[in-house]
């Protein structure tokens, strides 16, 4: 494709009109899937949202129900307006029931390989037209898409964490990725009464390329003996007056989800700083995964949480 070629096929990619989105999918029932299929259900939009387990389907809902009572309970929302969310979603654990999805997120284990097994099962149950969208935190949009037979309609969605809660979401644009899929996906966000950073497709983004560093340096802090856990936390949320101390924070999105976001980002770029501390490697080979497991940096079996350091 020559020059002239290329700024014409740009100039009608521009022009095309944005798809709607009139069905969304969900594949993943945790912490993530549940809170999109949340926020989607209350934008007024049906949800189809898919898991392996159907014990986590049916946790994923009484999840949803109470959160939806604690908006119901601050004024956020109505009575009716749960019952009416609630009733837009469907669950499923067979891929054929996003036949006629506009848009399929997803939001599994954020680990490159079970997201390519996904979508190599998803594709052949999609229509055509649907889009795709990956709720990755760090992993890179291109590549993914790349593996799909629509890396124009594939793009990044990143929602932050509890997701009825955060107000952001990071669109991230693959290589490939056109500019109705672009415009239909900010579209989509700011109709669940998100805003956008747009964000290049660069290992862990904009968020975590700064946030999750800044969690390995106060878990070296930790294993260099600078500080204990509460001192650490402490200093943080008094001393640079964050909501949530470091670590803690880390116990929140799981060692596991950070430790992933460290290696992406050492592997990807190649900078000894982001190299992870063997200490946080140490808790996860251990199992102690933050709250989800009720051990990380802090043991959740006590009340209040005891560091275990």
């Amino acid at each position: 494709m020559n020059v002239d070629a290329r700024v014409v096929a740009a100039t009608a990619d521009s022009l095309a009109p944005t798809p709607e989105i009139g069905r969304v999918g969900v594949i993943g029932a945790g912490q993530m899937g549940n809170g999109i299929a949340h926020v989607c259900s209350l934008a007024g939009l049906p949800v189809v949202m898919l898991d392996i387990r159907q014990e986590a389907l049916d946790k994923a809902l009484g999840v949803m129900g109470g959160n939806m009572d604690r908006q119901v309970k601050r004024g956020l929302i109505t009575a009716e307006d749960k019952a009416a969310a609630l009733a837009r979603i469907t669950t499923t654990t067979d891929y054929a029931s996003f036949g006629d999805c506009d848009l399929v997120v997803e939001a599994a284990t954020e680990k490159e390989d079970i997201k390519r097994a996904v979508f190599k099962t998803l594709l052949p149950h999609l229509s055509p037209r649907c889009m795709l969208a990956s709720n990755t935190s760090s992993i890179s949009i291109t590549r993914l898409a790349a593996g799909t037979d629509r890396p124009e309609k594939f793009i990044g969605m990143h929602f932050m964490n509890p997701v009825p809660v955060m107000k952001l979401v990071e669109v991230i644009r693959g290589i490939a990725t056109d500019e109705p899929t672009f415009q239909a996906i900010v579209g989509l966000a700011h109709k669940l009464g998100k805003q956008t950073s747009v964000s290049e497709d660069f290992p862990a983004f904009i968020v975590n390329r700064i946030l999750v560093p800044m969690i390995n340096e106060a878990v070296y802090a930790l294993y260099e003996g600078v500080g204990t856990v509460g001192a650490i936390d402490l200093a943080m949320r008094l001393g640079a007056n964050h909501p949530m101390g470091p670590l803690e924070l880390a116990d929140f999105i799981g060692l596991d989800t950070c430790l992933s976001i460290m290696q992406v980002l050492y592997e990807g770029l190649s900078d000894s700083k982001y190299r992870p501390c063997p200490l946080l490697v140490k808790y996860v080979e251990a199992g102690w995964l933050g709250r989800k497991t009720r051990r990380g940096f802090y043991d959740y079996t006590q009340d209040p949480p005891r560091p275990t350091r």
